[in-house]
């Protein structure tokens, strides 16, 4: 699929922000735009040059924001549309970039769309979410809401059950099941124009692309996704002729797919086959310096996605995000900034989840908020200093959105900032490094030189056309070595102690990490 990619993307390094959680300016203890207007000096001062914020739309919020109700009007929690674009103008005057989350996929059953399908009498959006035609038959494999409106049918939904599906078909409809529609019925086309004009109307004002929640979820029954890259090349047509400058960000988790359906890249994710937790979230982690981990699964089914996408080094692979554990849960200290200096110098855009920079702890045993469950621990308030709420809101504490880290010595801005050796300047210094060098860069080729199964470290070549950079990764608490001809010829990063290179074998210090540069042959 022909599509043009944005310049800014080349460099860019995001920050993603969970807006209820990230700096309340009017004390009732729920963040909003102008919380995070006064944050984007620190944010830019990180070394972070774009962000992508989740759903910040109208909505009851029986899924954090996920379920949306007005797809044209930001959640009266946060601001007004005018807040959203004093905060699109506000990032672009300081150089930085801004993708909304897109929910494509559903809405609340408060969405006034919905409300109307519920009516028995057809009208025009009688078609736009995926109704059987009986109370009795629920549609095979996606759960249904049922019994609540005068209309016969059971309703699809797309994960809880508040969130109701919308139409865009299915790739091969069932003869025997006429509420089936094709991608071409007027119904799924109808839908997919409106996807259009939701995306049209922000970024005619201001928002720089969408981050695309569960983008290769939309054509039913699509099981090699031919039509849901089919509508996505619909969708990227319409964006090179209007928004050629507009970036796409799907979370698909299969970037051969995603990339063909015109998006520029693609999030790993942490469920499926990429392996990703098995870096960082399982019970023994490869970064963690007990050294029982294996990354060997993941850099096959890595290098399996790159191939699978030409090359093009366009998949995302983020610190973390608000549907996941932190990564403090599971490894700590030097262990993170190893970590780090992985997830900076790997292709494709790098994503750090609010808060990570510093360490913030997953907060154990929360109940459950915004229908977060479990994930409910990585989405609590942003600490930003030692004084009240941790300078997250000036709310009594029974106001807070989620409640604060009760650990008295939680990490905080204020304390990693003044601290030289804390986890946020080292990520400060792995950007400065990341950003000076093509081959880092998200479009910079990448070659696995060691990633053996059950062995430590994890080395690889990032390339362009004039540089060759050697990234030597050492989780382990154990020196570690392989053999290699590659001699460096400058290091332009180390943490630890430093790696030597002697007769052919490279040998790696206990938890540590550096880039070298490569004489090209």
């Amino acid at each position: 699929m022909s599509k043009k990619q944005p310049k800014w993307l080349d460099d860019a390094i995001f920050y993603e922000i969970y807006p209820q959680s990230f700096c309340d300016t009017n004390g009732d203890g729920i963040g909003d735009f102008n919380g995070i207007i006064s944050k984007l000096g620190y944010i830019k001062e990180l070394g972070c040059n774009a962000i992508w914020m989740n759903p910040c739309f109208e909505s009851p919020f029986g899924d954090a924001g996920y379920d949306v109700s007005d797809y044209y009007k930001a959640a009266p929690r946060y601001g007004t549309n005018d807040d959203l674009k004093r905060l699109f103008d506000e990032a672009h005057k300081l150089g930085m970039h801004v993708l909304l989350d897109l929910v494509p996929g559903h809405t609340s059953w408060e969405h006034k769309w919905f409300k109307e399908s519920m009516k028995a009498e057809r009208n025009e959006f009688t078609d736009r979410y995926v109704w059987t035609d009986s109370i009795w038959e629920e549609p095979e494999g996606m759960g249904c809401i049922r019994g609540i409106s005068e209309r016969d049918g059971s309703c699809a939904v797309n994960f809880f059950t508040h969130q109701p599906a919308l139409n865009y078909g299915f790739y091969r409809p069932d003869p025997e099941k006429k509420w089936q529609q094709s991608v071409d019925d007027e119904g799924p086309k109808a839908t997919l124009e409106e996807l259009k004009n939701i995306m049209r109307f922000w970024l005619k004002n201001g928002c720089d692309g969408f981050r695309v929640d569960m983008a290769g979820s939309l054509v039913k029954h699509d099981e090699d996704g031919k039509g849901t890259i089919k509508l996505w090349q619909n969708v990227r047509e319409f964006l090179d002729n209007e928004f050629p400058e507009a970036a796409m960000v799907s979370e698909w988790g299969e970037p051969d797919k995603s990339i063909q359906g015109g998006f520029h890249m693609d999030f790993l994710l942490h469920f499926g086959p990429s392996h990703y937790n098995d870096l960082f979230r399982c019970p023994e982690p490869f970064f963690s310096s007990r050294g029982k981990g294996d990354a060997y699964e993941f850099v096959e089914k890595y290098k399996e996605n790159y191939e699978k996408s030409d090359k093009k080094g366009l998949i995302c692979i983020p610190s973390g995000n608000h549907d996941m554990d932190r990564l403090a849960r599971h490894i700590h200290g030097d262990e993170l900034k190893v970590a780090f200096a992985f997830l900076l110098s790997v292709p494709g855009a790098p994503f750090i989840y609010y808060g990570d920079e510093i360490g913030m702890n997953y907060v154990e045993n929360l109940a459950s908020v915004e229908g977060g469950y479990g994930r409910t621990g990585s989405r609590s308030p942003m600490q930003w200093n030692s004084g009240k709420n941790a300078g997250f809101s000036t709310a009594e504490e029974d106001k807070l959105y989620i409640k604060l880290d009760p650990d008295m010595n939680r990490p905080n801005v204020e304390k990693a900032v003044s601290d030289k050796g804390s986890l946020y300047n080292e990520i400060k210094k792995l950007i400065s490094v990341r950003q000076s060098y093509e081959a880092l860069k998200s479009k910079g080729g990448i070659e696995f030189i060691y990633a053996e199964k059950n062995k430590y470290p994890l080395a690889f070549l990032r390339t362009s056309d004039s540089e060759k950079i050697l990234v030597v990764i050492n989780p382990s608490g154990r020196e570690a070595s392989f053999e290699s001809g590659l001699v460096p010829a400058e290091v332009l990063y180390n943490f630890g102690e430093k790696i030597t290179f002697e007769n052919g074998k490279i040998t790696v210090p206990p938890v540590s990490a550096g880039y070298y540069k490569v004489n090209n042959e």
